[in-house]
């Protein structure tokens, strides 16, 4: 059976080149990075050399970068600390954030009674920002959170002009951009941005590790308690081979961007015209069609099938061994409708399926004529 992954949104395979880095660490630096004694030296000397590599990309210094296991955990110790230790009362957001955001506003309504306003969306899913600017108007101590590329329907925030926004009004700027590391860059001493979080299993690393910038005297405290590790910001002991191959993930990734990016648009771009050609009532969600309102990585599609032949349609393209995705993939298994997609299409778009499909460096133009090939022959039946 032919198999072709289109999931890239929710992880991507491992790069040789990573997997060949990591294998030499966990052979050769096993050391304990807190041990006094040579191994132990050696591994914080690898840890530190990788810090010091990732805080380049982002023009920061190496002391602003702090390691975690990913950005759920990178966004949580933002959002609590910010809470808990900075006296942030208001947190404004986005009701299509992802669900790390979501749900730990919620918690932090619960735990700490603080206001949290939602900004509004046009029917694309896009900020309006005439309404941030209102939301900003008070003398609460405020956090904004909002997502610089959303993970189900590839919406762009202008990340340099919010951070900006919100600086002028005082307000505390966090984005999640773990749809963004790796596959943009960013110059974080021209985009004055408090906090952002990435996971290296979104540009070709391992799963299970990432990291947050969080800007000099920031104030943020632990939320895991423990050691020192991490300046006292993320107990435990660190995870040095993941942490290496995020490094080389990372410098790969924005070595060859220019290369590897064109070929994944020229894939997002041929997919979208050959879905135009199946039918005219095919539909694309928020601004996944657009490349310079969306990420050139994902595109999320509107079939125009029954709904008797929707709930079959998931595991007909698995069957067909193709892999895609309906929304996040941390909403797997959920009969629930996608929350992105809930607050932006009307019930009657609501109930053809959409799926959304993601690319990256390893796809090709033959892997996108079979997926069409194959949703043809769904919708022709």
């Amino acid at each position: 059976m032919k198999t072709v992954y289109f999931d890239n949104a929710a992880t991507t395979p491992i790069r040789k080149e990573v997997v060949d880095v990591m294998s030499d660490v966990m052979k050769n630096t096993f050391g304990n990075p807190s041990s006094i004694h040579s191994y132990g030296r050696q591994s914080k000397s690898v840890i530190e050399l990788s810090r010091k590599r990732i805080a380049s990309h982002f023009n920061v210094s190496a002391a602003e970068i702090v390691f975690t296991s990913g950005g759920t955990e990178a966004d949580n110790l933002v959002l609590r600390s910010a809470v808990r230790d900075l006296n942030v009362t208001e947190i404004i957001t986005s009701k299509i954030e992802h669900h790390a955001i979501l749900h730990c506003v919620d918690q932090l309504k619960t735990e700490y009674n603080i206001n949290v306003n939602y900004v509004d969306l046009d029917q694309q899913g896009n900020v309006d920002v005439s309404h941030l600017e209102t939301l900003l108007q008070n003398d609460n101590k405020k956090l904004v959170s909002l997502m610089h590329i959303n993970n189900e329907i590839g919406n762009k925030l202008d990340l340099k002009y919010i951070a900006q926004l919100c600086k002028s009004n005082n307000a505390l700027f966090h984005s999640d951009t773990v749809q963004s590391v790796g596959h943009y860059k960013m110059d974080l001493q021209e985009i004055p941005i408090d906090y952002l979080v990435a996971s290296a299993h979104k540009f070709h690393g391992p799963k299970g590790v990432g990291f947050a910038f969080l800007r000099k005297n920031s104030g943020l405290r632990a939320s895991i308690f423990g050691g020192e590790q991490e300046r006292g910001l993320r107990a435990g002991t660190e995870s040095i081979h993941n942490i290496v191959g995020m490094d080389e993930a990372l410098a790969i990734a924005y070595k060859n961007l220019e290369t590897e990016s064109l070929h994944i648009k020229e894939l997002k771009t041929y997919f979208i015209s050959e879905l135009k050609k199946l039918s005219p009532d095919i539909g694309f969600n928020g601004t996944s069609e657009d490349l310079q309102k969306s990420t050139y990585t994902l595109v999320n599609v509107r079939l125009p099938i029954s709904a008797e032949k929707a709930g079959m349609l998931h595991f007909q393209l698995d069957l067909k061994g193709i892999a895609c995705s309906k929304g996040s993939a941390c909403q797997s298994g959920s009969s629930q409708n996608s929350h992105v997609l809930t607050e932006i299409l009307n019930d009657e778009e609501l109930l053809k399926p959409s799926v959304r499909f993601s690319f990256s460096k390893y796809n090709t133009k033959k892997e996108v004529d079979y997926v069409v090939g194959v949703l043809k022959d769904f919708i022709e039946k």
